[in-house]
């Protein structure tokens, strides 16, 4: 048993893949599956959707393998993280769709505990914002909306749990309802400086805590599969959330090391080490992974519209017919033409924070086109990134942060956006051989819980460079273009104000 499958469950899709003893990849199967909006600033998924998709992709990777699920050492699971979900604990069944982390409609909820003067307490124990973004506000809302929902979860018949949570109870027959530190430290319920449950948390947002998953080490024993599910049973021994995922993938153990995943959105995460920084930039304070249950903490800073900009440019637009063809496009812009895109579909993260604003199109002449917006789609990303750099430089007093970025995601494929990036940060950026470090982190989790892969320094060596992307803007440039997208995003904020 040398093969390991990692559950790489997205926003937009379901992904499993199966890594050899030598870290290969040696199958993928992937699914999208339906995004519901049923408001405007409401998204959802459908439960059934994210396990059918789950449970269809892992199959068809066993069979693209030519293995079976005997051949498995582990499984790891990584997973869209604040997305919530309620399910009944005796049927299993969802008592609505979930509440993916994109969604808006608990805003008045978290202003009024804003303005009440909650959120100072909040941050300093779960290191989040008050915000609609996280897990705490969707569940108060399903227990408030589903008719007799917060009755039944008071009695200790609902659970909750984000996606990795609630795919360990359907894998494992509902016998195990668990998660790791890593998701659980997304909830807004989850006091990170002590490791458990914050009475005052749940009480604040109305959750009981006997709806709560027990929360583990990210390689850790959560449970072994149903038989009847894959073949045979299989334990699964890692989980992290997706961009925790993603830091354990880019191998970044050091304090002061940066990653940047760009996928539907972006996220930049810090290793701060042992010590748990207090943003002065409205960063998120995080557990980046834990093992041996000592936590090591990051800075997060979250852009809720990355990859998003290029699907809308295809989808919602109809100026491309491939997010592949963006470059193209991009590279016949007219440079006299300097047209800024704030993607606020969903709202502003970090560093703003503003879940009311929403996208604007800035610097538009007669002679703009499509050229000129696919431009400014993939350099709206690389300014967002460059505000979230500053910020965790301004925040960490334990050394230099950001002197390199390491990026992945299906976004990092595009040449133009990456040298962009470097561009406007004003430092290099690394782009490794492996790209889909999500779900190698979760890979490597498990079967280093296994015994089929080597520890953190170890693991760290294996990490291969594809390419660099050296900054080449002048200094007095890069300065300029950002006061412009900062002048940009104030126009944004002003007119949804």
């Amino acid at each position: 048993m040398t093969h390991v499958l990692a559950i790489d469950q997205g926003t937009t899709s379901s992904r499993a893949m199966i890594f050899d003893a030598g870290l290969n990849v040696v199958a993928v199967a992937q699914q999208e599956f339906a995004q519901h909006f049923p408001h405007p600033g409401w998204v959802e998924h459908d439960p059934e959707d994210i396990w059918q998709t789950v449970l269809d992709t892992c199959r068809a990777a066993l069979e693209k393998a030519g293995l079976t699920a005997g051949d498995l050492a582990a499984i790891g699971i990584t997973n869209q993280r604040e997305t919530a979900l309620v399910w009944d604990r005796e049927t299993g069944a969802p008592v609505h769709n979930a509440i993916v982390w994109q969604d808006r409609r608990t805003a008045a909820t978290t202003q009024a505990l804003r303005d009440a003067g909650h959120e100072a307490a909040v941050t300093a124990a779960s290191g989040l914002l008050l915000d609609p973004y996280f897990s705490a506000s969707k569940v108060g809302w399903l227990l408030d909306n589903v008719d007799g929902a917060r009755a039944r979860a008071e009695a200790g018949k609902l659970a909750f749990g984000t996606v990795d949570s609630f795919l360990i109870w359907r894998l494992t027959g509902g016998r195990r309802h668990v998660t790791d530190a890593t998701n659980a430290a997304r909830t807004l319920l989850y006091n990170i400086r002590d490791g458990h449950w914050d009475d005052g948390l749940c009480a604040l947002f109305g959750v009981p805590q006997a709806m709560l998953p027990e929360v583990l080490d990210c390689a850790a024993d959560f449970g072994t599969t149903d038989p009847a599910l894959l073949g045979s049973a299989v334990p699964i021994l890692g989980v992290a959330g997706d961009q925790q995922a993603a830091t354990l993938g880019q191998a970044c153990f050091t304090p002061g090391m940066v990653k940047s995943t760009y996928g539907t959105g972006c996220f930049a995460l810090l290793n701060t080490g042992d010590t748990l920084v207090e943003s002065r930039n409205r960063l998120l304070g995080t557990i980046a992974y834990q093992f041996d249950g000592k936590r090591t903490y990051a800075l997060e800073g979250s852009i809720f519209n990355a990859g998003t900009v290029v699907q809308w440019l295809r989808d919602g637009m109809g100026l491309i017919d491939a997010a592949n063809r963006t470059d193209a496009l991009a590279a016949q812009a007219d440079p006299e033409q300097d047209v800024m895109i704030v993607p606020a579909f969903t709202g502003l993260g970090a560093p703003w924070w503003d879940p009311d604003a929403r996208g604007a199109l800035f610097g538009i002449t007669r002679n703009t086109g499509p050229a000129e917006f696919a431009r400014a789609a993939l350099q709206s990303v690389g300014y967002q990134t460059a505000d979230l750099i500053a910020a965790m430089q301004a925040d960490w007093q334990g050394g230099d942060a950001g002197q390199v970025l390491r990026v992945d995601g299906g976004m990092t494929a595009s040449e133009g956006a990456m040298q962009f990036l470097a561009d406007i940060i004003g430092a290099p950026v690394d782009r490794p051989k492996v790209l889909e470090t999500t779900a190698l982190g979760a890979a490597w989790v498990a079967g280093m819980r296994a015994g089929v892969y080597p520890g953190p320094d170890e693991f760290a060596r294996t990490w291969a460079l594809d390419r660099r992307f050296e900054p080449g803007m002048e200094a007095a440039t890069r300065t300029a273009r950002r006061a412009r997208w900062h002048k940009a995003v104030e126009g944004t904020r002003a007119f949804t104000a």
